[in-house]
């Protein structure tokens, strides 16, 4: 399966991308739920920067029509980041089994390390995905959901 999303120059053991984000109010735990902590940048948001960073390792590298799906993640955030620092996570691909793909994700701030993670992509054919989420709509249409 490996060659039929390969086309475009490999993805590889090693391969790593950083990304960066100031943290804003938008990025803040009082966003996602928690009115005790307005500044600090929430859980979620930490996890959606390294899904997003996988992402861009990963897609910017695939054959037209492919994409990739997570599959898995976990992540530990370990200490609080300030609305007005900057995050910059790191994504490495660390092993590759056929069509899935295993990253590690470290996040910084100013001060040093502040989660970690491992996260688990697939690739898949979009066009196919996409038929297959038409026929689960169609399911849950006659259903009446």
């Amino acid at each position: 399966m490996e060659k039929i999303f390969s086309k475009k120059p490999g993805l590889k053991i090693g391969d790593k991308i950083t990304i960066q984000k100031k943290v804003t109010e938008e990025d803040t735990a009082l966003k996602y739920g928690s009115g005790k902590l307005k500044d600090l940048l929430a859980t979620p948001s930490l996890v959606g920067l390294m899904i997003e960073g996988s992402v861009q390792l990963l897609d910017s590298k695939l054959a037209d029509g492919f994409i990739s799906v997570g599959k898995q993640t976990y992540v530990v955030h370990e200490k609080p980041t300030i609305i007005g620092e900057t995050v910059s996570i790191t994504v490495e691909i660390t092993e590759i089994e056929n069509n899935r793909f295993h990253l590690k994700m470290t996040a910084y701030d100013e001060s040093g390390v502040i989660g970690f993670g491992k996260h688990t992509r697939t690739i898949v054919n979009e066009k196919w995905l996409m038929i297959k989420i038409q026929k689960q709509k169609k399911n849950l249409v006659s259903m009446n959901y």
